[in-house]
């Protein structure tokens, strides 16, 4: 990466991205990020907001499903599917959301994994758009260079981009 690793140095467990971070990175307001933590469309992995003042920390793949709402509802598929596909995501390691294309026909939402299947769903009319997963994921880790990460007192869950990075030093 162009401005080395953002979390070098940190304890990479307890590791997580505030809101207005989240918010720019992703291209959704404040507004929304709190209504989606709030109705659980998706909350923050790495600390969730205990109270007045308390700021929630998202973890790396919280942001790439983040973006990935946002990308879905823009493109105008209705938010009980939208929850469809968050749950799936959420289900997914960090590493395997990669390699993911969502495809939509503006009501449904199909995981497709590899080119045959893409194929096969432009081939039976049923992809409209597609979000590459991969992509999105470029985009945001080169809009995080240079954004503040913070640490977290304590962190119930390991952000899977912090994991990543970890197994790639000791695998050198």
């Amino acid at each position: 990466m162009l401005f080395g690793d953002p979390l070098e140095g940190l304890d990479e467990e307890q590791t997580g991205y505030r809101g207005p971070v989240a918010c720019a990175v992703t291209g959704i307001t404040y507004r929304q990020l709190d209504y989606w933590a709030r109705t659980g469309l998706l909350e923050p992995s790495v600390r969730a907001a205990r109270g007045s003042g308390s700021q929630r920390l998202y973890s790396f793949k919280d942001l790439l499903v983040l973006r990935v709402v946002k990308k879905l509802l823009d493109a105008g598929v209705s938010l009980q599917q939208v929850r469809t596909a968050v749950r799936q995501l959420q289900d997914r390691g960090v590493d395997d959301l990669a390699s993911i294309t969502l495809m939509s026909d503006g009501a449904s939402v199909y995981e497709c994994t590899s080119t045959d299947e893409v194929i096969d769903l432009l081939q039976g009319g049923q992809g409209v758009f597609g979000i590459a997963v991969g992509r999105v994921w470029r985009e945001i880790e080169g809009s995080l260079a240079e954004l503040p990460i913070e640490q977290a007192e304590t962190a119930p869950m390991v952000d899977e981009l912090a994991e990543r990075r970890r197994r790639k030093r000791s695998a050198s």
